[in-house]
């Protein structure tokens, strides 16, 4: 297989089934493509953004917000709070090098979600990681993904 090849598609399918669970169980289109675009830009992951983006667009997200995602922190007006506390959680989850997820940005989270959704978003978050990590490390670039 080739570097640039996607993954074996027993691989591939199921992180498309735990994706596509994280997603219905979290029951918000805009916000899980919001934290894969977020968690995309943080792994640097060109191939994931192509997708997320486009998918983001498709669900009915606005340019600015979209264009301003690397920096939602600085706008306070443009994000509802749920989706600030989730993006935070994406971040922290995202990032480990600073040690665990702090019981401040978790508590944030929790105080948004419920247990069930809470755990969605994580497992949402966890599988994006997961496929910018194969799409890095295998260099897949953008533009080559069909639904």
């Amino acid at each position: 297989m080739s570097r640039t090849q996607l993954l074996d598609p027993a691989v591939g399918r199921a992180m498309s089934a735990v994706s596509a669970a994280a997603k219905k169980g979290l029951g918000d289109p805009v916000l899980a493509e919001l934290v894969m675009v977020r968690a995309s830009q943080l792994n640097h992951c060109a191939f994931c953004l192509d997708i997320h983006l486009r998918v983001a667009r498709e669900n009915g997200e606005s340019e600015d917000r979209l264009g301003l995602l690397a920096a939602w922190e600085e706008t306070e007006d443009l994000y509802s709070e749920r989706e600030r506390a989730a993006l935070a959680l994406t971040e922290a989850v995202t990032v480990l090098t600073d040690g665990f997820v702090s019981d401040a940005v978790y508590e944030r989270a929790a105080g948004h979600f419920t247990e069930a959704e809470l755990a969605h978003l994580i497992g949402l978050i966890t599988v994006i990681n997961g496929w910018n990590r194969l799409m890095v490390s295998r260099r897949v670039a953008p533009g080559g993904y069909r639904p």
